[in-house]
């Protein structure tokens, strides 16, 4: 484990490993570096040397009093700039999108990968009052139910993928430890309005990867974004939703790929 300080001072940590051109990994809501991409890590690390950071009250990393969608893009640019050279960035569900607001505060992004992350306009997806009853369930002690509701009620994730990450028990246990966090980041994601103007200048080549089965949002979301963006594409991973690093690591592996290394 190595540590870099972002703007706050608040300690991020990172894992470092395999050989090749620098990929950071940042991991979306409820999960550390440790779950969302343990399938696909292995196959990483043969092309690539790998950052995988845990992001802010995560894992190894610290965290602040207060908080916001800001520090956390930060955060991202501080491992970023660490690094000394251009850095590639795959960013999943909220990861992503603190992700994309990184590359507007450092100039050593190479490409960035954006898998089902940056919404139009965040309250668009967040049915009302569904932030303060997940608070509700958490107050009462109902972890697992916090998690639950949130991946049916606001991922809208089929009940056969939440079957499989509760099947997964470590990852599921990290998951619930990383609970009391959620609620912040949620409201951090209902607040967030994409600007394109603010994107005009951002020159990183950028993929947005959809679920091919994924809701009629993240493909109105990714269009949009990538629409605004001077370089940018989506592309579909056919038969999956919002866990493709689970349920098909080869083919999420591979439409990576086909973009880093193009």
């Amino acid at each position: 484990m190595d540590t870099v300080t972002s703007r706050d001072g608040t300690r991020i940590a990172f894992w470092r490993s395999g050989e090749g051109p620098p990929l950071l990994l940042v991991h979306g809501a409820t999960a550390d570096h440790t779950t969302t991409w343990r399938f696909v890590l292995p196959a990483f690390q043969r092309h690539f040397t790998v950052y995988a950071m845990d992001r802010r009250g995560r894992g190894g990393s610290g965290d602040a009093p207060t908080y916001a969608l800001q520090r956390e893009a930060e955060d991202v640019a501080a491992v970023v700039d660490r690094v000394g050279e251009p850095v590639s960035v795959l960013g999943h569900s909220y990861g992503g999108l603190a992700a994309i607001e990184a590359a507007l505060l450092t100039p050593n992004l190479h490409r960035l990968v954006l898998y089902e992350s940056v919404p139009l306009r965040g309250a668009d997806g967040y049915q009302p009052g569904i932030i303060e009853q997940l608070e509700a369930l958490r107050d009462a002690g109902d972890v697992e139910g916090v998690l639950v509701a949130m991946y049916r009620d606001l991922v809208a994730m089929p009940a056969e993928e939440i079957a499989l990450l509760r099947a997964q028990r470590a990852a599921w246990d990290t998951r619930l430890r990383n609970v009391p966090s959620l609620p912040r980041e949620l409201r951090g994601e209902a607040g967030y309005v994409f600007v394109p103007e603010r994107f005009a200048a951002m020159r990183t080549p950028t993929l947005l990867l959809v679920g091919g089965e994924s809701p009629q949002r993240e493909w109105d979301n990714a269009r949009g974004v990538a629409a605004a963006l001077p370089d940018a594409r989506v592309v579909a991973l056919p038969g999956q939703q919002h866990a493709a690093m689970y349920t098909a690591p080869e083919l999420f592996v591979r439409e990576v790929l086909r973009f880093l290394e193009a």
